[in-house]
């Protein structure tokens, strides 16, 4: 394996510390070095093992945990931890002869010191196995919830595709959202300080209560009103906190990544729809809300039982209209329908504050792309000395995937049910939306989701056929995530100074590994764990699969009832169409407010895109993962940041990546050790009741019967 040094000019390390030098951003100031040895080996064998292995770890341990009633993502903080003792032990223990010393193609096993580059690289490799593959939530829905078959190949296809078609975004706006000091990427400044501590034993296993604390429940045991209220997993979760770590961030990220206005949006945001539009649309009755329980992403009928999807559905895998006129339209909680509207009011809020307060920066940037006249940041100026990634290269893959996606929907049709034209519509929304989102993204570290939109837009255009609608989704929401994930792993090299051919290598293949990882392992537990994500799995089941389930609902009144007989004119939800103006109508009012009171700094910290889209993780998220991850944002972003920043620089990040890898260490080291099949132990005491709050669930209309409901008011 050559070194670092071979492929490039040998060049003294290199410290900047002229006036001008200071980043635009205070947390990059503080936290990212300004310095660079281009010397330094990167591509070494100790990389490539321990950056293949820890992919591949990442990988299984994700999908596995994929399914579970409590998922769980181990995020590549883990690996990042957990490889630096594994490198120093190669560092002195292989051995440093150089092979075929003297010609072009010399390398040596051990180049010296186990470095900080190399460890970027591993971590690189990390993030492509801790990334998840959003399309095996087809595999799942297919295979698992829809009781159809779907083979290998095609299914390999498309997990494959969907990981590297955002190869091809990253690389056309890599010059936006990479270079420019302003595109700061909030999160990577967890991995670039760090070290770990753990603590999960508790609410993990000894005392589950601790994921959420509900106790005005206790208030009134037999009151459906005070568990709605309370719940934090089936209701507003007003005073419901959680003390687990994977609670607090498992769908908003790190607390502690988050800057304060962001955090402060997200507040807003949560509390519109939690507090103002749910409680008033369920006790108002909108859309008969007091037929269903007031928090479920579940399907109904009518009358509050579980609509009977299988009913509906004939033998092409399409919907039988005769069937679904017999069964009755299809109803979700009200809830579940608000979530939807404020998904439509994101995207168009996201648009339009895009081109409002962005519009004239991405036009200056976009003469910049040709001019190159403006001065680069500090970090721009240490990575010119290395080789940049030729944009030929992203076109390449660009055109090959896509090409396999047109060949793979065209031949496995019966199976994947998407036609020519539905790719080449799911690549234009990607590429559409990439820099909008990935402005905000990389700026206040949340990320407007497509995938809304695009279930919208195909289900009107191409309805009745949900897998068809599913791989819409994939191609048109998930490749624009990958491309922001590439995007946000090149900032990471960018700060860390890694060769861009080096990250670009380690990216591609990370990813080619992790997805066939990732495959396999979903593959296996198919076959071994019974009733895998079945609905009739007791709710104490360890593997009930809640977002394969939210995928495959999406999937049903989506695809296969499709937009027009949900919110279109032949459905129950028509009004909620509106929030699209709503959304677009909502950042034009705080722009117009910015410019008649320009010194009112406050009224331009007001971003739609992410107050609106605070909820876009409900469900699965429930109440108790935003008010517990409000709090500790809260905390950290504002009461240190502000007060003790001498404390927050130096902790605030190190502390983010503890507790990630802790909860992980000690989530897999509980699982294998205590909840196995061969070793399943549970300790049943009141403490191990999760929330505490049965009634929550319950409707509350007169003469809807649910068990377990009937005599509690």
């Amino acid at each position: 394996m050559a070194e670092q040094r071979d492929e490039e000019p040998a060049m003294e390390p290199r410290p900047l510390a002229d006036d001008d030098d200071v980043c635009p951003v205070k947390q990059v100031e503080v936290t990212v070095p300004k310095t660079d040895d281009p010397n330094m080996p990167v591509l070494t064998f100790r990389m490539w093992v321990l950056g293949l292995g820890a992919c591949i770890v990442l990988s299984f341990v994700n999908q596995f945990f994929w399914y579970r009633t409590e998922p769980l993502t181990v995020s590549s903080i883990s690996a990042q931890i957990a490889v630096v003792p594994l490198g120093h032990l190669m560092a002195r223990t292989i051995t440093d002869r150089v092979f075929f010393q003297g010609t072009r193609w010399q390398f040596t096993m051990n180049p010296g010191p186990f470095n900080i580059k190399e460890h970027v690289l591993i971590t690189i490799f990390a993030n492509s196995g801790a990334g998840t593959v959003y399309a095996t939530h087809i595999l799942s829905a297919v295979k698992l919830l829809y009781k159809r078959k779907l083979t290998f190949l095609p299914a390999f296809i498309v997990m494959i595709t969907t990981q590297v078609l955002g190869f091809g975004w990253a690389g056309i706006f890599r010059k936006y959202l990479v270079e420019p000091g302003e595109m700061w990427w909030p999160s990577n400044l967890v991995q670039v300080s760090l070290f770990s501590f753990s603590y999960y034993i508790f609410p993990g296993f000894i005392f589950k209560m601790l994921t959420s604390f509900s106790w005005i429940c206790w208030l009134a045991p037999k009151s459906i009103l005070v568990q709605q209220l309370g719940s934090g997993l089936q209701g507003l979760g007003i005073g419901a906190i959680g003390f687990d770590w994977a609670t607090i961030s498992s769908y908003l990220g790190s607390p502690l990544a988050s800057p304060w206005f962001a955090t402060a949006n997200v507040a807003v945001g949560f509390c519109l729809v939690m507090y103002v539009m749910t409680p008033l649309s369920y006790w108002f009755n909108v859309y008969n809300a007091k037929n269903f329980p007031i928090y479920s992403n579940q399907l109904f009928t009518f009358n509050g039982s579980v609509y009977d999807t299988s009913a509906i559905i004939d033998t092409n895998f399409k919907l039988d209209k005769g069937a679904y006129a017999e069964a009755g339209q299809l109803h979700i909680s009200t809830f579940f329908a608000m979530t939807y509207g404020i998904g439509f009011a994101t995207l168009s809020a996201t648009v339009v504050h895009v081109l409002l307060f962005h519009g004239r920066d991405m036009w200056a940037q976009s003469k910049r792309a040709f001019e190159e006249k403006k001065k680069p940041d500090v970090h721009t100026r240490l990575m010119a000395v290395y080789k940049k990634v030729p944009m030929w290269w992203f076109w390449v893959i660009l055109v090959v995937n896509i090409a396999v996606i047109i060949f793979a929907c065209e031949y496995y049709n019966d199976s994947l049910q998407l036609p020519w034209w539905g790719v080449l519509l799911a690549c234009a929304i990607a590429i559409s939306f990439t820099l909008p989102i990935g402005i905000i993204n990389a700026t206040t570290n949340q990320q407007p989701g497509l995938n809304i939109i695009t279930e919208y837009i195909i289900g009107y255009m191409y309805p009745g056929r949900p897998v068809a609608n599913m791989c819409f989704k994939v191609y048109g929401y998930i490749s624009m995530v990958q491309a922001l994930t590439f995007l946000q792993d090149f900032k990471l090299g960018h700060y860390m100074k890694i060769p861009p051919r080096a990250m670009f290598m380690a990216q591609v293949v990370g990813t080619l590994v992790s997805v066939l990882v990732y495959q396999l392992t979903a593959w296996w537990l198919m076959g071994t764990i019974p009733n895998l994500c079945s609905p009739d799995l007791p709710a104490d089941s360890l593997w009930t699969c809640p977002m394969d389930t939210v995928f495959y609902d999406a999937s049903v009144i989506w695809g296969l009832v499709g937009p027009r007989r949900i919110f279109g004119n032949l459905g129950v939800y028509t009004n909620v169409s509106w929030f699209f103006l709503g959304g677009a109508i909502a950042p034009l009012l705080v722009y117009l407010a910015h410019r008649a009171f320009p010194k009112k700094n406050w009224i331009r910290l007001i971003h739609l895109p992410v107050l609106l889209g605070a909820t876009a993780n409900m469900p699965p998220a429930s109440a108790v993962n935003y008010t517990s991850w409000l709090v500790v944002a809260f905390v950290s972003g504002f009461v240190f940041f502000r007060y003790r920043p001498k404390v927050w620089e130096r902790y605030n990040y190190v502390l983010s990546g503890g507790l990630d890898a802790g909860t992980a260490f000690m989530t897999v080291l509980i699982f294998v050790s205590l909840q196995t099949r061969k070793t399943e132990i549970k300790l049943d005491w009141w403490g191990n009741e999760l929330d505490g709050c049965p009634l929550a669930s319950c409707p509350t209309a007169k003469g809807v019967n649910v068990v377990g409901c009937n005599g509690f008011n």
